[in-house]
């Protein structure tokens, strides 16, 4: 499980770790956004030289909140919940915060409760 914390305008926000391929790691506060319903993690271009992820498909246009834009995927390592996975990673310009999409919740249960200051992530079994 994750615990997650609330940001200042009631962002959802919650700590993952990416993976280089060199092996290092590199925590990061990442938004959850549950607009973002396409993909699993969204990072901006700076991000991503630190840790050389291989290009997969170039130049996906995608819908946005800000209209349509282009993003280059990538293979990307990501630990969530403490196990690891491999997904496709949406790389853009204009990202000013690392996003996690809702396709987390294919496999994860959200547990919101503001008022208690409960905000978790979990994996949940597969039956």
């Amino acid at each position: 499980m994750i615990a997650g914390r609330f940001g200042e305008d009631g962002e959802l926000l919650f700590e993952i770790e990416l993976i280089a391929n060199n092996g290092e790691r590199f925590p990061v506060e990442a938004l959850l956004d549950t607009g973002f319903t396409t993909g699993f993690l969204a990072i901006n271009f700076q991000e991503l030289e630190a840790l050389g992820w291989a290009l997969i498909t170039p130049q996906i246009e995608m819908e946005t909140a800000r209209g349509n834009e282009f993003f280059d995927i990538y293979e990307g390592r990501v630990i969530l919940d403490g196990q690891e996975f491999i997904i496709p990673v949406h790389v853009g310009d204009e990202l000013f915060d690392i996003l996690i999409g809702s396709q987390w919740l294919e496999m994860m249960e959200l547990a919101v409760n503001k008022p208690r200051g409960i905000l978790t992530l979990k994996m949940v079994a597969s039956e």
